[in-house]
């Protein structure tokens, strides 16, 4: 067997992996791999990503099919606040797919990851992201930021602030204004954009940092909130939180991110990782 389909399988596996892993309360005692193979799927997944390009990943093809939301000619806009925005550059935000106008998180390791596997096809990338953004703020600039760039794919991953902002005292939303704001901004952007293809992110928190052990029970309560919405509009879905409740089996929760909401490079790169899951979906396996 070569390395290649070696390779492939440790994909098909990590699919099935990031599919059965989405809610919080995970049971450990079920995973059904070792520590050592899941960091290996890990340390793999860029890897991953720009396998599906390569010639020899033709061979398995009868086995293992790939069907991305991202076609040829797309334009692909990451939303969201400072986890997305990531230290980007402002002033070069109308460059495409440069790393500058991306900053250095799991926005610009996704994009990098498709544009390097694919190319030739025309792939536009933006990154709209802004730090300290809740929902509400989102939807104040949401015709410039978004519906004006009309993009083919549109990622968003909001929430943390919604709640962060509110434990500290400098807002009033709730849980039931998280939900009708967001749904508002979705219902907004079909609208709009009524063949947009929409990947809505689970928003996270690590136990770590600043956060707190009493933020969770109404975190929970929003993470079921973007779930229900992308069922409701029939959307990709990512599932950052239980992504990173598995993850910290591996590692402690401040390896993956320091300060419980923003992830360092290795947090951002698992979460690339799954973006790329979500938007590249496996649609057959063999037996």
């Amino acid at each position: 067997m070569t390395s290649w389909h070696v390779l492939t399988r440790t994909l098909r596996f990590r699919y099935r992996f990031s599919q059965s892993h989405s809610n919080r309360n995970l049971n450990m005692a079920d995973a059904s791999t070792s520590r050592r193979t899941f960091l290996k799927a890990t340390t793999v997944s860029t890897a991953g990503v720009a396998a599906w390009g390569h010639p020899a990943f033709a061979e398995d093809q009868e086995s293992f099919t790939i069907s991305s939301l991202i076609e040829p000619g797309d334009i692909v806009l990451f939303q969201g606040d400072s986890i997305t925005d990531a230290g980007r550059s402002r002033e070069q935000a109308m460059e495409a797919n440069q790393q500058v106008a991306f900053g250095s998180g799991y926005a610009w390791m996704a994009a990098a990851g498709v544009l390097t596997s694919r190319p030739d096809d025309g792939l536009r990338f933006f990154n709209r992201g802004i730090s300290g953004n809740k929902v509400p703020q989102l939807a104040d600039r949401w015709q410039a930021d978004c519906i004006d760039l009309k993009p083919n794919v549109l990622s968003i991953l909001i929430g943390v602030n919604d709640l962060w902002h509110k434990r500290n005292g400098d807002y009033d939303g709730t849980v039931e204004s998280y939900e009708s704001g967001y749904r508002e901004l979705l219902n907004r952007t079909r609208e709009a954009l009524p063949t947009v293809k929409l990947v809505l992110c689970e928003p996270f928190l690590l136990n770590c940092g600043a956060v707190k052990e009493e933020w969770f029970a109404e975190f929970d309560q929003m993470r079921a909130i973007v779930k229900h919405l992308s069922e409701e509009f029939q959307t990709a879905f990512v599932p950052f939180q239980g992504m990173f409740d598995l993850a910290t089996a591996y590692a402690p929760p401040d390896h993956w991110a320091g300060d419980g909401v923003h992830p360092s490079p290795t947090g951002a790169a698992l979460m690339a990782h799954h973006w790329c899951a979500a938007v590249n979906r496996s649609t057959s396996f063999e037996a």
